[in-house]
């Protein structure tokens, strides 16, 4: 006769749980019918015409609780004994504790884990269709024992046989004692513990099964039972057994009685949940924990505070709470990949538990925010020396050449000084910390009280920034470049202006690393491509056809956009001629993601543009990378330029540069020259074109426009002072 499929009945009153039980319940390759409800009525109501072969609950529901449904279907005639598991969060302890004693067969933790749910789903199935099997045999046996009194008591005896094998096959520990503390009975499971046969041990003490020390704690409970004739309440034990290992077992006592009703023995049974308490220390460290670098998260960061501050209210205890905010790890993140973002936190979380010391707390409370509590310090020296400790760490590299170097903000309050609660100091931290990076960054700062308003103006900068792209507040100047041999401006460069209401025309300085840290720097990037190409098609319309405009790109758009496919869009919308397109890169573009940008600055190439590596020489590029990439032109760093005449360092570093960009064809433009004196250098050495404040400062299109129209050098005063001498 074929085996009917399993009915698993699923009480849930949160749909989205339903349908996770139930798609698990059907990846068990058994062929199972699944029936859900939303509320334990509707359940109940079904179960009243129909049988379920597992039943599964959440325990905390409306109207009706977990342990209620389990006394509801105990109280039921029809199949009282189903196995039901009821689903609990890993802190509910005495719910389960109530669950079991209502008759609960086994529990799961919320959320589930997949695995364990298939497990001891498939388990209990099995355990139901073995009791489904006995229930069968009992009542063949019954009818069989209408026969004869002969094969009535054969029956009997088979019957026990078969009662014990089925019991043998339970995974769980069941013994029985009488009161004199004599094994009565013993499934093979639990003689296997220690090692013998169910038939060893029937008869002798259940030291033999528990030891001494749990020994006594059974026969004290079993007296318990047999005096009030009551299950004792289920209890957990920590158990090592005899091969050494530390299991937990969930362990239930209730009596059995005699035809008269009459308790005679006590049943135990014992049952491992080993896995489910791993479980629950694996979610818990999971709720209190990061998973990236495995420092604790703000939640436990709030309870360690929250001790420290106990126990500074018994005493003179005082501490310090450190918050670090990584400078500029955004535009790392967006321009060398998530995975080195990633690995950049986890040595940040070393780095950080080795300045601390296993006295102090590290935790990681945002993205690339983390905190040291720093416990029983004698004074704000203590403090000072731990901040400068971090930084000073973050800055190393290792040794390395190519790492990347890491600075933070730290914002450091005091406490009982500067607050007796825990939301207070992570507040007044932070505050500390934002004066810290408008400080310029890698360096700390304490709170002081006025800070609030400061960081209700980085809010109100931020907010502002946000409103600016959505309403085109910004504008762009154009710095002359011009070319020494010719005498003439050949070029300028797009250089970003904030026209912020109220505060007249902001520099970038001002607000550009807000914007970087806050990712609104790709539209604004994306904006400045757009109006320089659309400044450089006026001009060509208007008669000036050898114009180039330089146009500075970052990192971030080769990391979160297609740049080709940007500057196409670009020529595509203004109609300029790619031929007057100066694309400026830095050095942080061509190490990040090589292949990638050499793909993509060889078909820029394809497009007319040129292509000028920026701040060149400071950056760690090697000669083979600026030989293997499509470059047109080297720009030398302002900060040579500056110490030209007073340092000879510099002096030969420019040289080289300029040889260098010469022997591999490339053109060289000097930035930030300001007097006569590099000037002259400048052309001494080669130098084929030079921009800086000698000539003119970067001035509007219209005023830009203006210089143009003048014949080669005549229309900047500067210049043809200059270019005279």
């Amino acid at each position: 006769m074929q085996t009917p499929s399993p009915t698993i009945l699923i009480i849930d009153d949160s749909a989205t749980n339903r349908r996770i039980y139930s798609r698990l319940s059907h990846k068990l390759n058994l062929d199972v019918n699944v029936r859900a409800f939303g509320h334990p009525k509707e359940a109940l109501d079904w179960l009243a015409h129909n049988t379920a072969d597992l039943i599964i609950t959440d325990y905390n529901m409306p109207d009706m609780t977990g342990d209620m449904v389990v006394t509801q279907v105990r109280s039921r005639r029809n199949d009282p004994d189903v196995p039901i598991i009821v689903v609990t969060a890993y802190d509910d302890r005495k719910f389960r504790l109530t669950s079991l004693e209502a008759g609960a067969t086994d529990f799961l933790l919320s959320p589930v884990d997949h695995v364990e749910f298939g497990t001891r789903v498939r388990n209990l199935l099995k355990l139901r269709a073995q009791q489904q099997m006995a229930v069968q045999r009992a009542g063949f046996l019954e009818r069989r024992l209408a026969v004869s009194l002969t094969a009535q008591e054969q029956l009997i005896r088979e019957s026990r046989e078969a009662l014990a094998q089925v019991i043998d096959t339970v995974p769980a520990l069941i013994s029985a004692a009488d009161l004199s503390g004599t094994c009565v009975f013993v499934n093979a499971l639990q003689a296997a513990s220690v090692g013998a046969v169910p038939g060893e041990l029937v008869g002798k003490p259940v030291d033999l099964l528990f030891g001494p020390e749990r020994a006594a704690t059974s026969r004290r409970l079993d007296r318990l039972v047999m005096e009030t004739g009551q299950p004792a309440p289920t209890r957990e034990e920590d158990i090592t057994t005899g091969t050494g290992q530390s299991r937990v077992y969930l362990t239930s006592k209730v009596p059995l009685r005699d035809s008269q009703g009459v308790t005679v023995s006590v049943l135990t049974t014992s049952v491992d949940i080993t896995e489910r308490r791993d479980v629950e220390k694996r979610l818990q460290h999971v709720a209190s924990h990061d998973l990236l670098t495995g420092l604790p998260n703000r939640g436990m960061l709030r309870d360690h505070i929250r001790r420290e501050l106990a126990r500074g209210g018994r005493g003179d205890q005082h501490f310090a709470l450190h918050f670090i905010d990584l400078d500029r790890f955004k535009t790392i993140n967006d321009v060398h990949g998530h995975h080195v973002g990633d690995k950049m936190l986890r040595r940040v979380a070393g780095a950080l538990l080795d300045v601390a010391g296993k006295d102090n707390i590290v935790a990681r409370i945002g993205g690339d925010e983390f905190a040291v509590l720093q416990p029983k310090i004698t004074g704000s020296d203590d403090a000072v020396t731990m901040a400068e400790g971090i930084i000073k760490r973050l800055n190393q590299t290792d040794g390395k050449p190519d790492a990347l170097t890491m600075g933070a903000s730290i914002g450091v309050t005091l406490s009982p000084l500067d607050g007796n609660d825990p939301d207070v100091l992570l507040k007044n931290s932070d505050q500390a910390m934002y004066s810290a990076k408008s400080m310029g960054g890698n360096t700390w700062s304490f709170f002081a009280a006025d800070m609030g308003p400061r960081a209700s103006q980085i809010a109100q900068l931020e907010a502002d920034l946000r409103l600016a792209i959505a309403r085109q507040e910004f504008v762009l100047h154009y710095q002359p470049q011009i070319n020494l041999s010719r005498r003439k401006i050949i070029g300028g460069e797009a250089l970003l202006r904030w026209d912020r209401p109220g505060h007249g025309l902001l520099h970038p300085g001002s607000f550009l690393g807000l914007a970087e840290e806050t990712g609104l720097i790709v539209s604004i990037n994306e904006w400045v491509l757009n109006e320089a190409c659309r400044q450089a098609a006026a001009w060509q319309a208007s008669g000036i056809t050898d114009l180039h405009v330089g146009i500075n790109l970052s990192p971030i758009q080769f990391r979160r956009r297609n740049v080709h496919s940007l500057v196409v869009a670009a020529i595509t919308a203004t109609g300029v001629n790619p031929l007057l397109l100066d694309l400026e890169l830095t050095e942080n573009i061509l190490m990040s993601d090589i292949e990638n940008v050499r793909t993509q600055l060889h078909a820029l190439r394809e497009l007319g543009v040129t292509l000028s590596l920026d701040d060149f020489g400071t950056g760690y590029s090697s000669l083979s990378y600026i030989r293997d990439f499509p470059l047109d032109r080297l720009k030398i760093d302002k900060s040579f330029v500056h110490g030209l005449t007073s340092s000879s360092s510099d002096l030969a570093i420019v040289r080289t540069i300029i040889d260098l960009a010469h022997i591999l064809r490339l053109s060289v433009m000097a930035e930030g020259v300001e007097t006569n004196g590099q000037l002259k250098l400048l052309q001494a050495e080669g130098c084929d074109e030079v921009q800086g404040f000698l000539f003119s400062e970067a001035v509007p299109p219209e005023t830009f426009a203006a210089q143009l129209a003048c014949s080669g050098l005549s229309g900047l005063t500067s210049i043809t002072g200059a270019m005279a001498r």
